[in-house]
């Protein structure tokens, strides 16, 4: 699956984009695996409350289903003004 960085997580792991294979069920364990990669993701990761995540172009939480996914966006919190 394609896995996509935007704004500060994409500069802590130094690419907009990777492709990876996962044996993950979820998110969540998703992001365990790219933790555990290198210290760049793991820093990146390293506060899930700073960081929402997108499951096909679609808002999604940690516990969902990868099943089937072909991406999954990781990105800061939006704000208004």
């Amino acid at each position: 699956m394609d896995v996509l960085y935007f704004a500060w997580l994409r500069e802590r792991i130094g690419a907009p984009k990777e492709r990876v294979e996962t044996a993950a069920a979820t998110v969540r364990e998703l992001v365990a695996e790219l933790v555990a990669l290198d210290d760049n993701h793991a820093a990146a990761l390293s506060d899930l409350s700073a960081v929402r995540v997108a499951v096909d172009q679609e808002l999604a939480d940690l516990d969902h289903s990868l099943d089937g996914v072909r991406e999954v966006a990781f990105f800061p919190p939006m704000t208004g003004g």
